[in-house]
């Protein structure tokens, strides 16, 4: 199958350091990283040296970022917005040193017990902050759902594309996280497909929200990638794997999931390795 996309990924679940990740990825012939730790802390909160430094080696080994995998909007909606404002203009700063225009981030945690109508200005307030410094440093925030977030459904994310959706504002779609949020993948799909840039590619049971192999779970991977690929779609899918506790696809399919419960660990290169040729069968089976 002849896709207009690349494939990119989370590099740290395999090691923390910047070698390892990039040796990696040669192995596996991906030549982007979507950076999130590296050499001890997240891409975002290293010292100017310490990111030209990593730029070197990434620019001297052939690979380049997709996005920086920062933990912006991963604070409680009722914390100080201000420092954390001062580290979104910094990761703006990083990435225009690491020449990727794209930053993930969430909507802010909701206090246990609220709803997300309780909080909705505070968090619009808060985005369009956001999203206007970042349309006028010309970058482009992801917004990604998770678990205790204001945009944890698809519901609300789509309220908050219907609001900010433009240059500086657009939809990661990630199938597992959509799936312990206890939704349904494809209803979120097509809910939100008008706003999708940008492809999180790790699988979850419905059971009990267990993340697996890209294909092997309840995702509905092969129908989505299939529609988005005729929908011409032509950004990255970035492997996020997950599967520190997954024994492999022959025990997978013997058990029907049940060793996903006492699963030995593996290796992070070994995790790494499972997802992206699960992804990659996924792939060629379309």
């Amino acid at each position: 199958m002849n896709w207009n996309t690349k494939i990119t990924g989370f590099s740290d679940e395999i090691a923390p350091d910047l070698k390892t990740q990039v040796e990696s990825f040669h192995r596996l012939g991906i030549s982007h990283i979507e950076m999130r730790g590296v050499d001890g802390n997240n891409l975002i909160y290293h010292n100017d040296a310490k990111v030209r430094e990593i730029k070197n080696y990434l620019d001297g080994n052939g690979i380049t970022l997709s996005a920086l995998g920062s933990p912006l909007g991963k604070i409680g909606i009722t914390d100080d917005f201000a420092p954390h404002f001062q580290d979104f203009q910094r990761a703006v700063e990083i990435a225009h040193m690491m020449d990727t225009p794209y930053i993930r981030m969430f909507s802010f945690y909701l206090p246990a017990g609220s709803t997300p109508e309780e909080y909705e200005g505070p968090v619009f307030d808060r985005i369009s902050k956001l999203v206007e410094y970042a349309g006028s440093q010309e970058v482009v925030l992801l917004h990604e759902n998770e678990k205790g977030i204001y945009g944890e459904k698809a519901a609300e994310c789509k309220k908050l594309m219907n609001e900010f959706y433009g240059t500086s504002f657009r939809c990661i779609f990630d199938f597992a996280n959509y799936i312990q949020a206890g939704e349904d993948t494809l209803e979120a799909y097509h809910l939100l497909k008008p706003y999708i840039s940008y492809i999180h590619v790790k699988d979850a049971l419905k059971e009990n929200g267990k993340v697996v192999p890209a294909g092997m779970g309840d995702g509905m991977l092969p129908e989505i990638l299939s529609d988005l690929h005729q929908s011409g779609y032509q950004g990255f899918l970035s492997l996020e794997p997950h599967l520190f506790q997954f024994t492999g696809l022959s025990e997978l399919e013997k058990t029907e999931h049940k060793s996903l419960v006492d699963a030995k660990p593996l290796s992070g290169f070994e995790a790494f390795s499972l997802a992206h040729s699960s992804l990659m069968h996924i792939l060629n089976e379309l």
